[in-house]
């Protein structure tokens, strides 16, 4: 069995339909509308993410914008602002460094955090990522996903498990019934 005090945990933090959220949150005329940020549908556009509303249509990222209008007629085409989604990339990632300096970006909505060790003194991994999702959602307005794990790999897998807004933990007792159950 796993001693607590040597076992990595790592929080996989990915923020929920991050583009399509940050409009969201800016437009109101937007919200609870299915949107999708992308490009034109007539110019070879492509989905870059789409708002929960508009995944029960079976919009997702890296379709053909033309197809996301004919699986969703009433989908709001947004034009991606990259200057805003990095700002607010800039607010988690700070929020992140001060639990840990052991932060690891993979992209403007996603990172790794080891917080075995972190500024907050909290031995639980989960704790921690509620912790963080709460700091995420106060400073941002936005909610972001987490998972935790005692590797980067589990981490991932978890964070995807309950979203939007998820926490989902994999003990590290529970790791080899996990991967069996894959």
């Amino acid at each position: 069995m796993n001693d607590v005090s040597t076992t990595r945990r790592i929080v996989h933090i990915d923020m929920d339909a991050f583009y399509a959220s940050v409009e969201q949150r800016d437009k109101p005329e937007l919200r609870g509308r299915p949107v999708a940020v992308g490009g034109d549908p007539d110019k070879r556009g492509v989905v870059a993410t789409a708002s929960y509303e508009a995944r029960v249509f079976g919009v997702r990222s890296a379709i053909p914008m033309a197809w996301a209008i004919r699986l969703c007629p009433a989908l709001v085409i947004v034009h991606p602002d990259f200057v805003r989604y990095r700002a607010v990339s800039r607010q988690v990632v700070e929020i992140f460094r001060r639990v840990t300096p052991l932060v690891e970006p993979l992209s403007m909505d996603e990172a790794y955090l080891d917080v075995t060790r972190n500024s907050w003194g909290e031995s639980l991994g989960m704790s921690v990522a509620r912790r963080l999702k709460e700091e995420i959602k106060g400073a941002t307005g936005l909610t972001a996903s987490a998972g935790v794990a005692p590797n980067k790999f589990l981490a991932k897998i978890a964070s995807s498990w309950q979203k939007p807004d998820g926490l989902t933990v994999i003990a590290p007792e529970r790791v080899e019934s996990f991967l069996q159950e894959l």
